[in-house]
């Protein structure tokens, strides 16, 4: 009877510890299940999330910078793939490895130690930026705690100093700063992407889970401007600004009949794909920045106010004797008594006796009406950082000779855009199209009428004239060529008022002007030594650079029976 008992209560216990044990498995599953499966009391919500905060990690996905190219799909500007190596302050601070680090960075060791104590409390510092990715990988294959690296885009440009100025440059994160980099930086820089990864203890990526949302490329840009004339008027700028021993040098060119804008140099340069830091003076866009008196050149202009007044013809006679003419207490003179002479002599000479006469004959108002019409005074409307406008003033009162001065160019500032601009009225039959830097691959917008047809027809047989051997810009003949322009040369302005010995020098031409394709200014500022004019400084640069543009636009010559001797004499005449 005692044994039956016992057994009994032996098998109470066994079936009772087996009971609790099913319990606890129960209670352990219903608990595990909680945590990892079910949103009971915020369990699975608060392991998932804490999980995520020590090994999930979201990555930027860099976007492609769109391309800048020239209007023949020449390349301006690329992004290239490059690396750059960060640390975390946290893990490296302590690191024995330290030494090895700096001498692969090729820093100091005291350097690299503070620097990180810069970072004290930080996770994040760039070691590096943009490196190519060959030596990126002699320092990560070093495999050093806490160093590591990330993928991003360089800017790289193909034409370096040559199309500095207008192409601009990015910082190191990717963003325009300067030049058309910052105007059109919306279109270009596209819009990162985001990825999701698993990190390790040591903050190194494990896993790649995903892409997020995935980067948009920048879209392209197409310049006008043709690199091939980029490169011929660069050589031939620099060539005048070195050989002259000038301050600097500006040239533009104009298609006449789109505004586009073919070419568009500078000097001194600088190189976007190294330091910029001290090159102040050669990253300005002084085509477009830079403002002159442009003196003469606008002499053309002048001429037409005097023959939509109808009281002018080319052909009408202007008594210039005895070759000097005072105006208040200025007197104003020529080089020589011209006598009386013609109204396109009057430009072909330049005489300063002819403008003014005319000038007291027609009043300012006239005058001024021309100058505003032709867009000086206005922005080009190109969008480039820091146009200017120049400066044409619009006064209550005129001294007599305020009013003169401003029929010589005197008095107003034009940059060398809107100088080129105003002269492709000349050459588009009296149409002025909007400036373009862009290429508007034959979607031309309508010009706006700014002077008659037979009065730009007028002004461009004036200009031819002034090319010939009598004129002032002899030096401008294209050889095989008929061309046409007007030269220029100013005091330049100094804190006391003109310096006496200081110019510059201007000329703007059209060629050819039998059926016109190009307008073109040179500026040459500060040319040191006995030749500073024009006719002298100027309009040499202008021959050599449309001799090479028209050939390389397959302009067929127009005067073949006088290209040996224009070429001899150019070739005799150039400084």
């Amino acid at each position: 009877m005692k044994g039956a008992s016992s057994q009994v209560l032996s098998m109470w216990r066994f079936h009772a510890v087996v009971g609790v044990l099913c319990v606890m498995l129960a209670l352990l599953l219903w608990r595990v299940l909680s945590l990892q499966i079910l949103d009971l009391e915020h369990g699975y919500e608060f392991l998932q999330g804490q999980g995520a905060k020590r090994s999930l990690r979201t990555a930027e996905i860099p976007a492609y910078r769109g391309v800048i190219s020239d209007r023949r799909g020449e390349p301006l500007a690329v992004s290239t793939p490059v690396v750059s190596i960060w640390a975390n302050p946290q893990l490296l601070r302590d690191s024995s490895r330290l030494g090895e680090l700096a001498q692969a960075l090729d820093m100091e060791l005291s350097a690299l130690q503070e620097k990180l104590s810069r970072y004290e409390g930080k996770q994040f510092m760039y070691l590096l930026r943009h490196q190519i990715p060959a030596h990126a990988r002699t320092i990560l294959d070093r495999k050093i705690p806490g160093v590591f690296s990330e993928r991003e885009y360089r800017r790289f440009y193909p034409a370096g100093e040559v199309a500095a100025q207008l192409v601009g440059f990015t910082n190191v994160d990717g963003q325009g700063i300067a030049g058309l980099e910052l105007t059109y930086n919306d279109w270009l820089e596209g819009r990162p992407g985001k990825k999701k990864y698993i990190k390790d203890l040591h903050g190194e990526m494990v896993r790649d889970i995903g892409v997020l949302q995935p980067a948009q490329s920048g879209k392209d840009l197409r310049l006008s401007i043709d690199l091939r004339l980029q490169y011929v008027q660069h050589r031939e700028l620099q060539r005048a600004v070195t050989a002259l021993g000038a301050e600097s040098g500006t040239a533009v060119t104009l298609d006449s009949h789109t505004g586009e804008v073919l070419a568009m140099v500078n000097y001194p340069v600088y190189n976007p794909n190294g330091q910029k830091s001290g090159a102040p003076e050669g990253m300005r866009n002084r085509a477009i920045t830079d403002v002159y008196e442009p003196g003469s050149t606008m002499k053309s202009l002048t001429l037409v106010a005097a023959l939509e007044s109808g009281r002018f013809s080319p052909e009408t006679m202007i008594d210039t004797s005895p070759g000097r003419i005072r105006v208040g207490p200025k007197v104003y003179p020529d080089p020589r008594n011209y006598g009386l002479i013609s109204l396109t002599r009057v430009l072909q000479k330049s005489s300063q006796v002819g403008v003014t006469k005319i000038a007291l004959d027609l009043g300012h108002e006239p005058i001024w009406e021309v100058f505003h019409r032709f867009g000086i005074g206005q922005p080009p409307g190109t969008g480039f950082p820091g146009e200017s406008a120049g400066n044409l003033p619009n006064r209550p009162r005129w001294y007599a000779t305020e009013k003169v001065s401003l029929a010589f160019g005197y008095g107003i500032t034009a940059t060398p855009l809107q100088l080129a601009s105003a002269y492709s009225v000349f050459a588009n039959g009296g149409l002025q199209q909007p400036v373009s830097l862009l290429a508007l691959e034959g979607r031309i917008p309508p010009g706006k009428r700014v002077i008659a047809p037979e009065t730009a027809e007028k002004l461009m047989t004036m200009l031819h004239a002034v090319t010939n051997e009598e004129g002032t810009a002899r030096k401008a003949r294209v050889p095989g060529y008929q061309v046409g322009g007007k030269t220029g040369t100013v005091h330049k302005v100094g804190p006391g008022g003109y310096e006496k010995n200081k110019y510059v020098a201007l000329f703007a031409g059209v060629a050819p002007v039998d059926n016109p394709r190009i307008v073109t200014v040179v500026v040459i500022n500060d040319p040191k030594g006995a030749l500073y004019g024009g006719g002298a400084v100027a309009a040499p640069v202008f021959s050599e650079m449309t001799s090479a543009t028209l050939r390389l636009l397959n302009v067929p010559p127009s005067d073949i029976s006088t290209a040996g001797s224009d070429a001899t004499q150019a070739a005799g005449g150039r400084t």
